[in-house]
């Protein structure tokens, strides 16, 4: 009925629209393919690297110099996870002719989780203060200090790698430096990952309402308390993208650790996994089970704090 009074009144206009109307839904189909066709591309170019680093750790070979390509290797076995979980690595020795003094993957383990925790808190716990001031006091230097974060921002860590060791180096733990300690690498790292969090948290902070903390003062409480008891809490976002950021520059670098330790039984996963790599060959089955290995705590803390991940960017990024 309603299409017979728009074409009384429209019919021209109708009978054009009826016409171009199935084109339009080819084009939407059309449209929608190409994009699902685009997606399980880059799902596809995701997804190899990993089936095939995979596909290495489970290759019993421990070839030097994969020739073929096979996602599936013939005799695939764990040895490989066992090779890395139990054996010595005799390439990190404080004695080379004496296993019991070589590092091995649990202890590689506990020295990477003490720097990243280290890393992780340092920047979290001072990052989260002074992004506080710069977010809600007003002094002299406070735009040209965010400037100033901003260039060390751009600078690449490199840059900052003889400063450091210079620093750390004269500040001494009893007899021995503090570059050479874990405590110093990660104090170091922690000291490339302020910036980053420094603006982030301020961002955040800047979407919290002053209201809340008056209130919480009106109530009582001191300025430490309403930082600590309203502030933080509502900066979990935040505050989550701060510690996995941190984490994963701990976990994951290695130049700045190989330049400061000194004594194997400082060293940390990322360093072992690079003593792998030899001049002219590399087991690469053992890598590789080694590389899947290493990326488990990191897969499960992002796992962790994925809920915070998205908000946390988004807001720390545009506010302030």
């Amino acid at each position: 009925m309603w299409r017979k009074i728009l074409r009384l009144f429209f019919g021209p206009m109708v009978d054009e629209w009826e016409s171009w109307r199935p084109a339009k839904r080819w084009s939407v189909v059309l449209r929608q393919v190409l994009t699902q066709l685009f997606l399980l591309a880059v799902l596809l170019a995701v997804l190899f690297p990993v089936l095939w680093i995979l596909s290495m750790a489970l290759d019993p070979r421990d070839i030097s110099k994969p020739q073929d390509l096979r996602l599936i290797p013939p005799g695939a076995s764990l040895e490989s996870f066992r090779r890395v979980l139990f054996d010595p690595y005799r390439l990190l020795c404080t004695n080379p002719s004496d296993d019991s003094t070589c590092m091995t993957f649990i202890h590689l383990f506990w020295n990477s989780l003490q720097v990243s925790m280290g890393t992780a808190l340092f920047s979290v716990v001072t990052g989260a203060s002074a992004a506080y001031a710069f977010s809600r006091f007003r002094f002299i230097g406070r735009q040209a200090g965010m400037l100033g974060f901003i260039i060390l921002l751009m600078l690449p860590a490199v840059a900052t790698m003889v400063p450091l060791f210079t620093l750390l180096n004269a500040i001494k733990i009893g007899r021995e430096p503090l570059r050479t300690t874990l405590l110093g690498l990660a104090i170091a790292y922690a000291s490339g990952a302020l910036p980053f969090a420094i603006w982030n948290l301020k961002g955040y902070f800047d979407t919290i309402s002053k209201d809340l903390e008056e209130a919480a003062l009106i109530d009582g409480a001191g300025p430490l308390q309403a930082f600590v008891r309203v502030v933080i809490p509502l900066s979990a976002p935040a505050l989550a993208i701060t510690m996995l950021f941190s984490f994963m520059t701990g976990w994951s670098e290695f130049l700045m650790a190989w330049l400061f330790l000194e004594n194997p039984q400082r060293f940390t996963l990322a360093m072992a996994l690079q003593s792998m790599r030899g001049q002219f060959a590399t087991p690469w089955s053992t890598f590789s089970a080694f590389s899947i290995l290493m990326s488990i705590p990191i897969v499960v803390l992002f796992y962790i704090l994925q809920r915070y991940i998205v908000s946390g960017l988004a807001v720390g990024g545009v506010k302030g």
